[in-house]
C-alpha cells in the first residue's frame, strides 16, 4: 500500500514518488515512438475534424498550423522537463515542485477526469460501430465487452499496454500516409481532373464563415490534439527514461505537423468545404470516395474503430499512472495506491470503473450529466497546458543552475516562447469566452478548479495539524 506522504515532511514531490512502490519497466524506445505519435492522432483527426472544416472551411487549414505550432511548444516542454526529471506524474510532479501542491493537485486531477471522461465518448462510439456489425449485441453491450477487455489488459504487464500501443499506431500511421500519397496523386490528377485552387477560393472564398467559423474551428482543432502528454508519463516506466522520452518528443513533432496540415491541406484542395458529406461521413472518406477508392467508407469505419480502442488503451493507461503518481504523493485515496507486480492495479480499476459510470451517464442523462463532464473535459486540457508553461518557466532556470548537464532536451527560444505559447492559450479562453456554450464551459472549468484548489488546502491544513501534534 502506497504511504501517504506530505511534502513537507519528506521531501520533494520527486523525492515522494520515488519512495513510493516502483512500477515495472517494460517499455522499450519503439513503444514510446509510437505512444507519441499515435497519443494525438484519434477518432478527432480522422472524423471530427470535418466538423472543424465545416465551420472554418479551407481555412481549417492556418488553424491546424497554429494550434499544431502550440502543440509543438507544449509537447517540446513536456520533453524537456521529462527527459530531465522522469516521473510517472509527469508534469503533475513538476508542477508541484515548481509553482506548489494546489498545481499539481489541479493539473493531476484535471488530467484524470479527462482521459477518464474520453474513454467514455470513445467507449460509447466504438460501441455504436460494432452495433452496426454485429446487431444483436446491443452498443452498451460491446461497451462493456471494451471497457473489461482494456482494464484486464492493463492490469498485466506494461509492456502489453506498449504492445497494443506500437501496433495501433502503427496501423494509424499507416493510414495517414496512404492517404497523403493518394491525396497528392489526386492533386496532380491522376485519379481525374486536376482540381487546382477552386476549392480553396471558390464556395465563398478561403475565410468563408469569417471569424466566427474559424473561432469555431479553433476549439475544435485544440480538442483534437488531447492526448499528447502520455508519452512523458509513459517514459517513466521504459528501460531508459530519459534517453527514451527525449528522442520520442524529437521524432514526433515534426510527423504530427505533417500529419495534420497535410492531411487538411489535402481534404480542403480535393473537396468542396461545404460538402455536407465532411461533417457527416468525415473528411477522409469524402476524400476516398472522390478519387473512386473502393469501400472507403468501411476501410475509415474500421480505421475509426482502431483509433478508438487506442485511445482508450492509451486513456485508462494514462489516468491510472497519474491517479496513482497523485495518491502517491498523498493527494488522494490511499487505496488507489495499491501496486501489484508492479502494476497500480486499484488505479487502473478506479479509472475504468468511473469511465464506465460515465457511459452509464450518457445513456440516462445524456444532455445534463454527460454532456457537463464532457464540457469540463474538453476544456482541462486548456487548464493542463497553462499550467505546464509555467511549471516550465520555473524549472528550466532552476535546472540551468543547478543541473545544465541534464538538460538532454530544450526548450526552443526560452523563454519567449514559453511565454508565447502562455498567452496564446490565454487567448483560447478568450475565444471561448465570446460564445455561450465557451462560457459554459469556462464556468464548470472554473468550479472543478476551485474546488480542486481548496480540497488540496484542505489536505495541507490537515497534515500541518498531524504534523504538529506527532511534535508535542
Amino acid at each position: 500500500m502506497t504511504r501517504n506522504l506530505t511534502r513537507s515532511t519528506q521531501g520533494s514531490p520527486q523525492a515522494v514518488q520515488d519512495a513510493a512502490p516502483a512500477l515495472s519497466h517494460g517499455l522499450k524506445q519503439r513503444h514510446l515512438s509510437m505512444i507519441a505519435l499515435g497519443g494525438v492522432i484519434g477518432a478527432g483527426l480522422f472524423v471530427g475534424s470535418g466538423v472543424g472544416i465545416a465551420a472554418a472551411g479551407p481555412a481549417i487549414v492556418l488553424l491546424f498550423v497554429g494550434t499544431g505550432a502550440l502543440v509543438m511548444l507544449i509537447m517540446r516542454m513536456l520533453g524537456e522537463m521529462s527527459a530531465a526529471r522522469p516521473s510517472t506524474g509527469s508534469f503533475s510532479v513538476h508542477a508541484e515542485e515548481e509553482l506548489g501542491s494546489w498545481a499539481g493537485t489541479t493539473s493531476g486531477w484535471m488530467y484524470w477526469l479527462m482521459l477518464c471522461a474520453g474513454v467514455a465518448a470513445e467507449a460509447t462510439a466504438a460501441g455504436a460501430i460494432m452495433h452496426t456489425w454485429v446487431s444483436f449485441i446491443p452498443a452498451y453491450g460491446w461497451v462493456a465487452i471494451f471497457m473489461a477487455f482494456f482494464c484486464a489488459s492493463n492490469l498485466t504487464a506494461v509492456k502489453n499496454f506498449g504492445e497494443f500501443e506500437f501496433w495501433f499506431a502503427a496501423i494509424k500511421v499507416t493510414v495517414i500516409v496512404a492517404f497523403l500519397v493518394l491525396g497528392v496523386l489526386g492533386i496532380l490528377g491522376v485519379f481525374g481532373d486536376a482540381p487546382g485552387t477552386r476549392h480553396l477560393t471558390g464556395h465563398g472564398g478561403f475565410f468563408p464563415t469569417g471569424a466566427a467559423g474559424l473561432a469555431a474551428g479553433l476549439l475544435t482543432t485544440i480538442s483534437g490534439f488531447a492526448g499528447l502528454e502520455t508519452v512523458t508519463i509513459a517514459a517513466a516506466e521504459s528501460d531508459r527514461p530519459s534517453h527514451n522520452v527525449a528522442r520520442a518528443v524529437r521524432t514526433a513533432v515534426w510527423r504530427i505537423a505533417v500529419f495534420y496540415i497535410g492531411s487538411m491541406a489535402v481534404v480542403v484542395t480535393l473537396v468542396p468545404w461545404n460538402d455536407p458529406k465532411v461533417a457527416t461521413d468525415g473528411p477522409y472518406v469524402t476524400v476516398l470516395d472522390r478519387l473512386g477508392i473502393p469501400a472507403a467508407g468501411t476501410i475509415m469505419q474500421i480505421v475509426v474503430l482502431v483509433a478508438l480502442l487506442s485511445a482508450m488503451n492509451a486513456n485508462i493507461y494514462g489516468s491510472s499512472r497519474m491517479a496513482y503518481s497523485l495518491v502517491s504523493r498523498g493527494q488522494g485515496p490511499r487505496f488507489l495506491g495499491k501496486v501489484t507486480r508492479g502494476i497500480p492495479a486499484a488505479a487502473v480499476v478506479a479509472s475504468c470503473v468511473f469511465g464506465f459510470a460515465a457511459v452509464i451517464a450518457g445513456i440516462i442523462w445524456p444532455t445534463t450529466v454527460f454532456a457537463w463532464l464532457l464540457n469540463i473535459a474538453g476544456c482541462s486540457v486548456l487548464v493542463v497546458w497553462s499550467i505546464v508553461c509555467l511549471t516550465q518557466l520555473r524549472m528550466r532556470r532552476r535546472l540551468e543552475r543547478e543541473a545544465p548537464d541534464q538538460l538532454l532536451v530544450r526548450m526552443w527560444g526560452f523563454p519567449y516562447l514559453t511565454w508565447l505559447a502562455f498567452a496564446a492559450i490565454l487567448g483560447v479562453f478568450a475565444v471561448m469566452a465570446t460564445s455561450g456554450d465557451g462560457r459554459q464551459q469556462l464556468a464548470g472549468t472554473a468550479v472543478v478548479v476551485a474546488a480542486l484548489i481548496g480540497a488540496d488546502r484542505v489536505r495541507r491544513r490537515r497534515a500541518r495539524r498531524t504534523a504538529d501534534a506527532a511534535q508535542q
